[in-house]
């Protein structure tokens, strides 16, 4: 997927994924850089990054 399908599924600004992108240490999920301006998300590699920030409430 591109930056702005992710941006859209994690409702954040394009901008968000871009910066995510170049902070040390990087930030997001896993990316595949085919040139300098082509990233791509690969959609197994984006639902094991969201999965692994799933929070579970503690019961009570």
């Amino acid at each position: 997927m591109s930056t702005e399908e992710l941006a859209g599924l994690l409702d954040v600004d394009p901008s968000t994924i871009r910066r995510w992108r170049t902070l040390q240490p990087l930030q997001g999920p896993p990316f595949i850089q085919i040139s300098d301006r082509v990233v791509k998300y690969a959609t197994a590699d984006v639902e094991r990054w969201l999965s692994a920030r799933r929070v579970y409430p503690q019961a009570a």
